[in-house]
């Protein structure tokens, strides 16, 4: 089994080879630090794919999509910090056949892989409950489940405290372009400044 592990943090990157390297005796691994990298290493044929959600460049949920579009057989398991099940729904509506949270991965990432190698569906217990919930005691969609992968993301940046100049650097935008995403969302969330989105973002859980 070839493994592709996408992450930006080559400590992370080591401790999942490491771990499925001892569940997994016969694996190979292929590690690149961003989603660009991961859609490119298609061309060497991985039989599953472990990715981030947040790092630099392409976002990953969006490579997770490119992914699947290229290869819709290949299993694809999200790990990553964000353990709101909103994430997890892209995710999988992406095409990801798994979701686990960096926090529990040591004991649910080679479960996330047995599932998903076998067609099957993998979550976090906590994000499971989280979805269950949501469907037991349904609301109305927040408003930042109108946003776009790429506007979330960079929501989530501007509630981190990055400023435009930053945003554009870590995502490869020109300041204009990214600026023209943070219009967006003003406008698809209904407010006017930075730090009402700011606010927005600390109070939706969005924000580290």
């Amino acid at each position: 089994m070839k493994v592709l592990i996408a992450d930006d943090h080559a400590i992370v990157r080591r401790g999942t080879r490491e771990l499925l390297a001892e569940a997994f005796s016969a694996a190979t691994f292929v590690e690149v630090a961003s989603g660009e990298e991961a859609v490119a290493s298609l061309e060497q044929r991985p039989d599953l794919v472990i990715i981030d959600l947040s790092m630099p460049g392409r976002g990953g949920l969006d490579a997770v999509r490119s992914l699947h579009e290229r290869a819709p057989q290949l299993p694809i398991v999200v790990m990553s910090q964000h353990a709101e099940s909103a994430y997890a729904v892209r995710a999988l509506r992406s095409g990801a056949r798994g979701y686990v949270t960096k926090d529990s991965a040591t004991e649910e990432l080679v479960q996330a892989v047995r599932a998903a190698r076998a067609g099957r569906t993998y979550v976090s217990p906590s994000i499971a409950s989280q979805l269950a919930d949501a469907v037991a005691n349904p609301v109305e969609s927040a408003p930042h489940e109108k946003l776009s992968n790429r506007e979330l993301q960079v929501l989530r940046m501007l509630g981190n405290g990055k400023s435009i100049m930053e945003i554009a650097n870590e995502l490869a935008l020109s300041d204009k372009t990214a600026s023209t995403y943070r219009r967006r969302v003003l406008d698809k969330l209904g407010l006017a400044t930075t730090a009402e989105l700011i606010r927005y973002a600390l109070k939706a859980g969005l924000a580290d």
